[in-house]
């Protein structure tokens, strides 16, 4: 009995191999340690301002002062607080979560932080808006 034909060109042949030749996956980008510094003092500082925006949301509870001679809506005042108080944390959250996410793929997060900071103070304002709703004019 015969063998059977080893696999392949035999050793030293010059045929190339039937499969096409595949570029290597690219390589990560290098970690940016100057961007990873940044953003986490960012977020830190948007921490402290989303305290300080929770603290004034409380605030808004005295929106129900003037309801002992007026018809209010405990409801809304009450909604506009909670909004007030709760939603600055919902942002941080959120800005947390994202640039995470941005800092493992190696791409810039300094940024997400900065765009977080309107954000939670203008979810003060939406609670102030709802309070106002619910306190009638005149």
């Amino acid at each position: 009995m015969t063998q059977p034909p080893p696999y392949g060109p035999p050793a030293g042949s010059p045929i190339a191999p039937s499969y096409p030749a595949y570029p290597a996956p690219p390589a990560k980008p290098p970690v940016r340690v100057w961007d990873v510094v940044l953003t986490s003092v960012l977020l830190v500082l948007l921490g402290v301002l989303a305290l300080i925006v929770s603290f004034f949301g409380f605030f808004l509870a005295m929106a129900s002062d003037p309801c002992g001679v007026r018809d209010c809506s405990t409801e809304l005042i009450g909604l506009g607080m909670l909004t007030a108080v709760g939603l600055p944390w919902v942002v941080l959250l959120a800005a947390v979560a994202v640039a995470i996410v941005m800092m493992l793929k190696r791409r810039i997060a300094f940024w997400i932080p900065i765009v977080a900071v309107p954000l939670v103070i203008g979810s003060w304002f939406a609670g102030a808006f709802i309070a106002s709703a619910g306190v009638p004019t005149g």
